[in-house]
């Protein structure tokens, strides 16, 4: 079957982890496919450093990158790629400059084969795409941000937190329109699910309240893939664990087999559902390197749109990052076709008939090249398992000090947090949002007054998100700020649907999209009530509100 031939997917789950290179992660799997651009450990490459020590690349099993958080801002990668890729480690360096041979050395180190458990089977067992760059020579939000729209509105540093250079009240002003508007345009079916801190939220077109009812949390995925597959969102993105002890998203320093158990996790999920699985295709893939080395130089991009480039002019793509397409309808072996994060979106616009998403979007290359199987193939990986010794840390004190690190990435999503907690008021009538600020004012002083007198402990917090675990208070309130945002803009979400299913002039398309989002965020699907839904949607709404 070719990517132009019928598409036998119905379902995509689309997961983004962040900072690692595809020597890193992927290169040990030439071992496999000896026509895989990856490490020839026979004939391994090498960087030197500021004083012209050269670090080779070499195996390594080191689980977690304590104190010294590799660079990916424009002009370190620009750094890194000098000389034909030879600078990663001498950038490194010189950043760094108390670090260690050792730290040097996991610059260019890679992981061997079948170290890890989710990454490497999936990998035997599915496309391993070895041309796949990240979208820009740059940092993590940049690259999230052309994954999910074609652009990055001409951004290319992290937002403002003391060591970046990008303005934070501009930045959290994404105004494109992205994959999700235009998934609105067509009625498809999407969610966002999420553990922490939705990222997303960063476009200012997620945070309305239509499309911010479509955000669940991580456990929601798992009860969605063991129900009906025709009622699984047709695509859904899968933000993973940003900040806490629980961070799974590969971003050192924490632990990298906390994010192979969420790749595991959600691959048992697609599997455990025959029907959904023989209709899913599953991404996995890495906004970008994370100043880690990898030896193939990007090629020259087309620049997504007309935003002015002041930070960077958008013509090259950046570092090879690890990517997988995992479904039965996909041969197992290297795809070698030339990807960047925005294929993804070229293929979504192909199959549902989207409105455009930029230049970039329009010249990508769709990963639906992908889909040659004729029918389902029977995959051996039927479930991966992760070992007691792969799930706990090795070293505890290791882990309790990468807690204690806070990354750039972290301080720009608690600022976003922070921006989140004053967006739930800022469409609302001044005397309104006084009152609510007054209203949970009281509320907090009576709470405190209420544990005092009856002996309750405080000082210690718990996050409304996750009431069963103890955090420390920055997590807690970054969590929170996320929550009450979603919570409020949930219950605007129900009043703007109110409205807009009685406006007389909406196309089948829009009202079907409309009951269905109702239908999230109340658990009935008037959607489906032919003939009826529309009317008992109107009387559900005015029902409720009244009470």
């Amino acid at each position: 079957m070719s990517g132009a031939a019928r598409d036998p997917i119905r379902h995509v789950v689309h997961l983004i982890l962040e900072n690692r290179s595809f020597d890193q992660m992927l290169g040990c799997l030439q071992a496999v496919y000896p026509q895989l651009d990856g490490v020839d450990p026979n004939n391994p490459r090498s960087n030197a450093d500021a004083r012209g020590t050269v670090f080779a690349q070499t195996p390594m099993t080191e689980r977690q990158m304590l104190k010294w958080d590799p660079h990916h801002e424009v002009d370190h990668v620009a750094k890194q790629l000098a000389d034909h890729n030879a600078g990663f480690v001498r950038d490194f360096s010189e950043a760094y400059p108390d670090s260690t041979d050792t730290a040097r050395g996991y610059i260019m180190g890679y992981y061997p084969l079948d170290f890890l458990p989710a990454l490497h089977p999936l990998a035997r067992n599915f496309a391993i795409c070895d041309r796949w760059f990240s979208s820009l020579p740059g940092p993590t939000w940049p690259n999230r941000f052309f994954a999910l729209s074609g652009t990055s509105n001409g951004r290319v540093n992290m937002p403002d937190d003391g060591t970046h250079k990008a303005d934070l009240a501009g930045y959290f002003q994404q105004t494109q329109n992205t994959l999700f508007d235009r998934l609105n345009d067509a009625a498809v079916h999407w969610k966002v699910y999420f553990h922490d801190i939705p990222q997303t939220t960063v476009f200012a077109h997620q945070r309305q309240p239509h499309n911010v009812a479509r955000y669940f949390y991580i456990d929601q995925f798992f009860r969605d893939a063991a129900g009906i597959e025709s009622n699984f969102p047709q695509y859904c993105l899968i933000e993973p664990q940003f900040m806490g002890y629980g961070q799974n998203d590969a971003h050192p320093p924490h632990d990298i087999m906390r994010a192979e158990k969420l790749i595991a996790d959600l691959y048992n999920a697609l599997r455990a559902n025959e029907a959904l699985w023989h209709s899913t295709l599953f991404i996995v893939m890495y906004d970008e390197h994370g100043g880690f080395y990898d030896h193939v130089e990007p090629p020259p991009a087309v620049p997504p749109d007309d935003a002015n480039p002041k930070e960077y002019s958008f013509d090259r793509l950046g570092v090879r990052v690890p990517a997988l397409l995992i479904s039965p309808w996909v041969s197992a072996g290297v795809e070698h076709t030339q990807f960047d994060h925005t294929s993804v979106l070229r293929y979504l616009t192909d199959k549902w008939k989207l409105g455009p998403l930029g230049r970039r979007t329009a010249n990508a290359t769709s990963i639906g090249v992908v889909l040659k199987e004729p029918a389902p193939r029977i995959v051996p990986l039927s479930r991966i398992e992760l070992s007691a010794g792969d799930l706990n840390p090795p070293d505890p004190h290791k882990e309790e000090e990468a807690f204690g690190a806070v990354t750039s990435h972290q301080a720009a999503l608690q600022k976003l947090a922070g921006y989140l907690e004053g967006e739930a008021f800022r469409n609302v009538p001044i005397y309104m949002a006084a009152l609510a600020r007054i209203a949970e004012a009281l509320k907090s002083g009576f709470q405190t007054v209420l544990e005092w007198a009856l002996g309750e402990p405080t000082g210690f917090p718990v996050s409304l998100a996750e009431p069963d675990k103890l955090s420390d208070q920055e997590t807690v309130q970054a969590k929170d700020a996320a929550a009450k945002f979603i919570m409020r803009a949930k219950r605007y979400a129900a009043l703007g649907l109110e409205d807009w299913i009685r406006a007389p002039n909406l196309s089948p398309d829009q009202r079907r999209q409309s009951l269905q989002t109702l239908a999230l965020i109340s658990g009935r699907n008037f959607h489906k009530e032919d003939g009826e839904g529309l009317a008992n949607a109107q009387a559900w709404l005015a029902k409720n509100r009244k009470s």
